[in-house]
């Protein structure tokens, strides 16, 4: 059984909204089969501030739809830590799989500036959910 973690906003470093984050998902049918439905997420970070930032950890709540809620974090994105200047942007992509869906995710994004002071990027929350009857997945 996963276990349930609360969710919320670390107090020991401060949350910027400068870094726009904006997020894909389609669903990976030929990849999922019943209790494993697996769901690939395209993200674009773009650096909207004035200050070089580098992406340091990623930290992400995971929810289904039975109520369950996985926790994963790590360093960087896909084996990599992005250094972004302003005005420039990085792109990716990774993939999540959940038993029950529809479900979702969110999170929290570690940066620091070229002073090393640490700052945390708010993950939006974003749905995982089967796609409708006649709509696009990914094969």
């Amino acid at each position: 059984m996963k276990q349930r973690y609360a969710y919320k906003v670390p107090q020991h470093l401060p949350i910027r909204n400068d870094i726009h984050i904006e997020v894909k998902v389609l669903y990976a049918e030929q990849h999922s089969r019943p209790g494993q439905h697996v769901f690939v997420y395209f993200i674009t970070l773009e650096n909207r501030g004035q200050e070089t930032v580098q992406l340091l950890r990623r930290e992400w709540f995971i929810h289904d739809g039975n109520g369950e809620v996985g926790h994963v974090e790590g360093e960087g994105v896909v084996g990599e830590k992005p250094i972004l200047e302003p005005g420039q942007a990085y792109q990716y992509n990774s993939f999540c799989p959940i038993a029950h869906p529809p479900g979702s995710m969110q999170g929290f994004y570690t940066f620091q500036n070229m002073l090393g002071e640490l700052f945390r990027v708010e993950i939006p929350a974003f749905a995982l959910r089967l796609p409708e009857a006649g709509s696009r997945t990914l094969n």
